[in-house]
């Protein structure tokens, strides 16, 4: 009965669900083995979520986020994983509401929060490439573009994302050998300033019904396309919607930052 007793919260970023555990006084100790990490996130035996989160102490800012995914491997960074802590944090004091900033396995992020709606200021998105040799397109893709918003993301812009057979491509291109680390795939689809966007996740392997990251990795691949301005919105698979707006070369990113509940685990 690993962690018996502890208190979690889960919180629900546009449908990307997370439990979070505060860990400022007290270490994640056992609850960040994989294998437990993986109990917890299971929809039908555990509590259910995409992944975890520890909110604990950092040297260089208001608290630290560690983030990972529901089978356990570590992620540098997930962009509704950090409007959520942005929340959390706020309600517990750690930060907050107005310009606090915390720590991510890939950079400082600046936050505010106004109600359930956080936002967060990224780092500039790095490595971006507007296409990508060697990945062929399917019937009803137009392009692929990469670029890392703290994680790897492939970006396929088509025809229309309800009509994409998301496990079976998304799979196909999330191992693909033309990334050789992998990455995470959006399949994007719409017109200047509204746009769908549908997710395949690694680390979940399958799709999750919002992408923080993955939303602005399709932002900076619609500009570096040529499609759109400084600011657009994105329809993630919840019905929920994402705003992008670039500050400068650094992107700002609005969403939901909800707490669904407070609990105590139990048999673990």
């Amino acid at each position: 009965m690993i962690g018996y007793g502890r208190e979690f919260y889960k919180l629900s970023g546009s449908g990307n669900d997370f439990i979070f555990v505060d860990a400022m006084e007290s270490p994640p100790g056992h609850l960040a083995d994989a294998k437990v990490i993986a109990r917890l996130c299971a929809r039908r035996t555990g509590i259910g979520a995409d992944g975890i989160v520890f909110l604990t102490r950092s040297a260089g800012a208001d608290f630290r986020m560690t983030y990972y995914n529901s089978d356990g491997s570590e992620a540098a960074m997930c962009g509704n994983a950090a409007l959520c802590a942005a929340r959390l944090a706020s309600e517990l004091g750690f930060g907050g509401p107005q310009d606090f900033q915390f720590e991510t396995g890939s950079g400082i992020i600046a936050a505010t929060v106004e109600g359930d709606r956080p936002e967060i200021l990224l780092p500039a998105v790095s490595e971006l490439a507007v296409e990508v040799i060697g990945l062929g397109l399917v019937k009803g893709e137009t392009r692929v573009g990469f670029a890392r918003v703290g994680v790897p993301h492939l970006v396929v812009e088509c025809e229309d994302v309800q009509t994409v057979d998301l496990m079976e491509r998304g799979r196909a291109l999330r191992w693909d050998s033309a990334i050789p680390d992998g990455a995470n795939v959006n399949f994007l689809s719409g017109k200047a300033g509204e746009w769908s966007v549908r997710t395949y996740e690694r680390g979940v392997e399958g799709e999750t019904m919002a992408c923080g990251t993955g939303t602005v990795a399709c932002m900076a691949l619609l500009n570096a396309w040529g499609h759109t301005g400084h600011s657009g919105s994105f329809r993630a698979a919840s019905g929920c919607d994402l705003i992008v707006t670039m500050d400068g070369d650094r992107p700002k990113l609005r969403g939901e930052g909800r707490i669904v509940y407070r609990g105590n685990l139990g048999e673990s």
